[in-house]
This record gives C-alpha cells, sequence and structure tokens, in this order.
C-alpha cells in the first residue's frame, strides 16, 4: 500500500505563488510516475501536471510556462511550483502515483485564489 500526504495549499492573492508537496509513503520501492489533478467546483478533474519515472513531464495548457512539477526521489516527494496564479487555478489539487497498474491518490489540498 501507499500513501500519499498533499501539503501547501491555500489562499492568495492573484498572480502570488504557492508550492504543493505530496509526501509518499509505505510500499515503494522504485521510481513511479507521479502528478497532480485539480477539481474545481462543479467541474471534472483534469490532469495538471505529470513526472514519468524517467523525469519526462507534461502540463496542462493552460499551466505551462507557470507550474513546474519536479520530485525528490530520496525523499519520495513531488512538488508543484505554482507561479503567477490566477483565478481560474482555484481548484482542489489531487497527488496521484501510478506503480505496476495501481493508481493511488492524496486526499487533496485547496488552493484558492481571489483578491
Amino acid at each position: 500500500q501507499v500513501q500519499l500526504v498533499e501539503s501547501g495549499g491555500g489562499w492568495v492573492q492573484p498572480a502570488g505563488s504557492l508550492r504543493l508537496s505530496c509526501a509518499a509513503s509505505g510500499s515503494i520501492f522504485s521510481v513511479y510516475p507521479m502528478g497532480w489533478f485539480r477539481q474545481a467546483t462543479g467541474k471534472q478533474r483534469t490532469l495538471v501536471a505529470h513526472i514519468s519515472s524517467g523525469g519526462t513531464t507534461h502540463y496542462l495548457d493552460s499551466v505551462k510556462g507557470r507550474f513546474t512539477i519536479s520530485r525528490d526521489s530520496g525523499k519520495n516527494t513531488a512538488y508543484l511550483q505554482m507561479l503567477s496564479l490566477k483565478p481560474e487555478d482555484t481548484a482542489v489539487y489531487y497527488c496521484y502515483l501510478t506503480q505496476d497498474g495501481t493508481t493511488y491518490w492524496g486526499k487533496g489540498t485547496l488552493v484558492t485564489v481571489s483578491s
């Protein structure tokens, strides 16, 4: 079993920044794909950023150039650096990790961007 715990969410004004963290624990024996989805109220969950086991990254078009996903494999932790935040980035952000065909999810952290 793998457990994921997100942190770093909160309230920020437009153009501000936040860094989300996702700490993985449990039965992790290698470097696995990780990433972030987000879900705004009344909307579907959307992939925001993904990092493969080899380090290749993928981003939602609307966050390219503003968000950066990274990982510290020694700490089994993934990060999402978010810059130039916009009100439309407001959502619950969920971390995931895929291992041997199973996807594990964190409980989410709320990001609110407003003035």
